[in-house]
Order: C-alpha cells, then structure tokens, then sequence
C-alpha cells in the first residue's frame, strides 16, 4: 500500500487506521492523535472504547473472532525488526491482529520474515475491505448511543475492590507478564482503572543492563480460565539476542499469532 496511511475512524484521543504497510487484512492501528496527550482516565477509556469497536468491525466485515496486541514502549524497532511491525512514527501506536478461519496469511508467519522481504497485503485487495470497516465503525459508534466529548467514548465503570489491580510477575531475562488480578480473559473485558495499572505497571519496570525499552504483546487465549497477559521483553540496540524469536515460537504466543 504506498506510503499513506489510511484513516478509518477519529475520536476524542484515538485514530484507528490502516498501517502504510498492513501485513494481514486484520492488521489495523489505533494511533494516539495527539502525541502529547497523557495516557490518564479519559484516554484510556477513549482507548478501550477504540479497541472495542476495532473489534466489532473486523467481526461484523472478515469474521474475525480472535485478536492480539502488539505495540513498543520506549523501543523504536530496529533493523529486519523481526517479531515486531516496523515502526511508522514515534506516536503511540497499538498494532491490532484480527485472526479467523479463512485468513489466507498470518501475522506470525509475516512477523517471524525481515521487514523487507514481508509482502504484506496490496492495497487493491484492501480497499474494499477498509471501506466496508469504515462503515462498520460508523454503524457500530452510532449503536453506542454515546456521546461525542473527547473521552466519552468508553463507558467508565468503576472498579469496587480493594488492594492492587494488576500483577507483574518474571517469566525470564528480560521478560514480564502483567495481568489483571481480577479473571480477565480479553482486553474487551478489561477496566480503564485495570488498564491504567498495566500502563503504570509497565512504566515502571526497571531498564538495567542496557536496556532501552520493552516490546510488548496482549495475548488472550482461547482456552477457558486462562487470563489475559501482556508480555514486555526487555529491548537494547545492543543485544545480540532478539528475545521475539522466542517468544513467537512458544506455544502461548504461536496459538495466538499463528
């Protein structure tokens, strides 16, 4: 697809889009408008009430049943960036995978490829699908029934339990899972409290031994009682392991991806 990136939908904080290079007809973005805005109460909801509707279009327009998560934090992806889409700025950005039966290509057998050699989806083949999501999105947001304030767009509801929200536990060099305390199996089902101490959570993960940043990925699984996680693995422009390969190859990460 050339080099525009295509817009779908507008929020209050959010853009969802079509990346300048999508790797599957499920890969879309939700892309901070305004780089400078905090990822506080309002964005976060505006954020969930974005991924929701994201979700809704891919279902209603490919089928699409499963979804993952990419996106970087503090880590511009480097080189073949292999395991991890290429970044397009350095605005926030969320890489969404919509997974269904018929797909004819996936995101893991795309991600696992150096960027260059990655074919991705031509733009011929996507247009009338952007098309047909864009009238999704539109349908759906005005079957939410909310309103059009900046942050309005995700219903807040408040979390009545006490203690911490979120759990981040060491899963290897350089790897934390964090996950809701709370049994949370999709990011559809996740709280804007809960999301913001992920968010929180993860800004606080110490880089040491060179680090510079963290790619993460939300998973959910299909398997019952199993919650929603999201990986961060510990990045440096200086390693001489790319800790992605492995984790696309584990079983958690491949049912999802592959």
């Amino acid at each position: 697809m050339g080099l525009e990136r295509r817009l779908l939908y507008r929020s209050g904080f959010w853009e969802i889009a079509r990346p300048r290079h999508p790797l599957t007809a499920g890969h879309i973005l939700i892309r901070l408008s305004d780089p400078s805005t905090e990822f506080m109460q309002a964005s976060a909801s505006d954020w969930l009430f974005c991924h929701n509707l994201v979700r809704a279009a891919l279902r209603d327009v490919l089928g699409a049943t499963r979804c993952a998560v990419m996106f970087a934090h503090r880590w511009h992806p480097l080189g073949s960036a292999i395991g991890e889409p290429v970044a397009e700025s350095s605005t926030p950005t969320f890489h969404l995978f919509g997974r269904w039966d018929e797909e004819t290509t996936t995101p893991a057998a795309q991600l696992s490829l150096p960027a260059h050699r990655r074919v991705g989806e031509p733009d011929h083949h996507l247009e009338a699908t952007d098309a047909a999501i864009r009238e999704a999105l539109r349908l759906n947001r005005a079957e939410a029934h909310v309103s059009s304030e900046p942050g309005a767009g995700a219903v807040v509801e408040p979390f009545a339990g006490s203690g911490p929200l979120v759990q981040a536990v060491a899963a290897g060099p350089r790897h934390t899972v964090i996950e809701p305390v709370r049994a949370v199996a999709s990011v559809q089902e996740i709280l804007p409290a809960e999301l913001l101490a992920m968010a929180a959570t993860l800004g606080t993960l110490p880089l040491t031994g060179g680090l510079s940043g963290f790619s993460c990925l939300a998973l959910e699984s299909a398997k019952t009682g199993t919650p929603l996680r999201v990986h961060a693995l510990g990045r440096s422009a200086a390693e001489t392991v790319n800790p992605l390969e492995d984790l696309l190859r584990s079983p958690e990460v491949s049912l999802a991806l592959l």
